[in-house]
C-alpha cells in the first residue's frame, strides 16, 4: 500500500468515524467464509457496518479524529475488524449471538456515546444497554402515566357527581 493510498485510508476512517458515535473493535480472525458470510449477512439486516482495518491506519484516523477514543486505541492488535452502528446495542447482539455457535468474534473494546469499554467481559453489558429509542419511549410511558391517572380521577369524580345528582 503506498502512502497516498495508506493517506486515503485513514481519511475514509476519519470521516466514518465522524459519522458515529457507536463503533465496536472486533476479532474476527480465524472464521471460515460461511461464518464470515453469515456475519456480515446479519450485520447489513441490522443496519451495521461491519468492515476489516488495518491497525495502524484505524489508530491514526482514531487520532485525528475530533472524539477522545481514550484506550481504545491500545486494543488494536492482532486482527481487527470494526462495527459501525446507530443503535447502541446491536452489534453487542449480534456479536452475543454469534458466540453461542463458536468463540468468536471477541470483542476487543467499543465506543458509545463519549464513553469507551475495553475487553470482551464488556459483552453481556454492551448487549443489554438500551437503544436512545427504547429509553424514549420508558419516558413518555412514564410521562403519561400520572396524566391518565389523574384524566381517570377527574372522570370518576363527573360520573360520581352526575350519579348523585340524579
Amino acid at each position: 500500500m503506498t502512502r497516498e493510498e495508506k493517506s486515503i485510508a485513514i481519511e475514509n476512517l476519519t470521516a466514518q468515524l465522524a459519522g458515529t458515535n457507536i463503533i465496536y473493535v472486533s476479532d474476527i480472525s480465524g472464521l471460515n467464509a460461511e461464518t464470515t458470510s453469515n456475519l456480515r449477512r446479519a450485520c447489513f439486516k441490522a443496519g451495521i457496518k461491519l468492515e476489516v482495518v488495518k491497525n495502524t491506519l484505524l489508530a491514526k484516523a482514531m487520532e485525528a479524529s475530533a472524539n477522545d477514543y481514550g484506550d481504545l486505541p491500545t486494543v488494536l492488535t492482532g486482527n481487527s475488524a470494526i462495527f459501525i452502528s446507530d443503535v447502541a446495542n446491536a452489534p453487542g447482539k449480534i456479536i452475543k449471538d454469534f458466540r453461542k455457535k463458536s468463540d468468536k468474534p471477541v470483542l476487543k473494546g467499543a465506543y458509545i456515546n463519549s464513553e469507551v469499554y475495553i475487553g470482551d467481559n464488556q459483552l453481556d453489558a454492551l448487549a443489554t444497554i438500551k437503544s436512545k429509542e427504547e429509553l424514549l419511549g420508558e419516558l413518555i410511558g412514564l410521562l403519561q402515566s400520572p396524566a391518565q391517572r389523574v384524566i381517570s380521577a377527574l372522570q370518576n369524580q363527573f360520573a360520581n357527581s352526575e350519579e348523585t345528582e340524579a
